[in-house]
């Protein structure tokens, strides 16, 4: 009888040491008619900004030269949308053109870049591997002030200012915050699959390109989506390297449609605005596309620890 009782403290404990080390389940938030109001109202005042400017686009040009504008809209001059092409003496056509074209090939190059160094870094073995991708994770705590002179100056040497070419060419060199997305990802994916296309006589290259590349598509989907966004919103690359009218992005482009002849002379606010519109709705519509993409790569790659 001693020796069973001297048996349940010490079961007792064992469980209870089990339990300590099973991983805890996270419950299920279960949202209350409170929150949901919360939500709305935090909504709401998130949404005023854009409500506003979808005023102003639609504004007539009586109330945007006395800058008498509303939240709610209480006019609606939808010419506005056509006018912005025309009545700005501006190319905003060509201004569109230049966004949608710097975009996308930058978009291009981060894919194909960061999927390559980001698959090498996975599954590639090589001395000092871990040690250079310390060093590519630390060149993002560099501000990019500090290289901003060294590069217009490089790039000035090279002849490229006033081209696309220091917007789009940088990109196809991919960067650290890519890279690291990528090679999280891949290392989440079992290496068993390696080893039976290499033993199908595929080399590096090859497992890449028909095996781990077609389940890389959530990652390089989200990747896409965030050089898209940068891309197509940068103001500061193009302003520093672009010199020509007819070679603006849209985002540039905006800002010269602000400036006037007549220092006492109001902006065309609400062809302004409307630009700011055609320079949003882009990005909301990828967003939403590609929501189900970002929400796969937090699943798939979020937890997958620097080895």
């Amino acid at each position: 009888m001693t020796g069973l009782a001297s048996q349940v403290p010490a079961r007792a404990g064992a469980e209870r040491k089990r339990r300590e080390r099973e991983p805890r389940l996270l419950s299920a938030f279960k949202a209350s008619p409170a929150t949901y109001a919360v939500l709305l109202i935090v909504s709401a005042v998130f949404f005023v900004p854009f409500i506003l400017m979808v005023s102003i686009s639609l504004s007539s040009d009586l109330t945007s030269s006395q800058n008498a504008f509303t939240v709610i809209p209480t006019e609606f001059e939808w010419r506005n949308f056509t006018e912005v092409f025309t009545a700005t003496g501006l190319p905003v056509g060509r201004f569109v053109l230049n966004s949608v074209l710097i975009a996308t090939l930058s978009a291009v190059g981060q894919v194909l870049s960061s999927s390559l160094v980001g698959y090498a870094f996975a599954r590639l073995r090589a001395p000092g591997k871990g040690v250079m991708f310390i060093i590519v994770l630390a060149t993002m705590m560099i501000p990019s002030q500090i290289t901003m002179i060294p590069q217009f100056l490089l790039f000035k040497e090279l002849g490229w200012v006033n081209t696309y070419l220091p917007l789009i060419i940088p990109n196809f060199f991919t960067n650290a915050f890519n890279v690291f997305l990528v090679r999280q990802f891949v290392s989440r994916i079992s290496g068993e699959l390696d080893e039976a296309a290499q033993m199908d006589g595929l080399g590096y290259f090859g497992v890449y390109r028909r095996i781990i590349l077609p389940m890389m598509w959530p990652i390089l989907t989200a990747i896409a989506i965030f050089t898209l966004t940068h891309a197509w919103g940068d103001f500061m690359g193009p302003l520093i390297y672009l010199n020509s009218e007819e070679s603006m992005p849209l985002a540039l482009g905006l800002q010269y449609m602000t400036g006037t002849s007549n220092e006492m002379q109001l902006p065309p606010w609400n062809l302004v605005m409307v630009g700011s519109i055609i320079l949003t709705l882009p990005m909301i519509a990828i967003y939403y596309l590609g929501q189900k993409y970002l929400y796969e790569m937090n699943l798939q790659g979020g937890s997958a620890g620097v080895k």
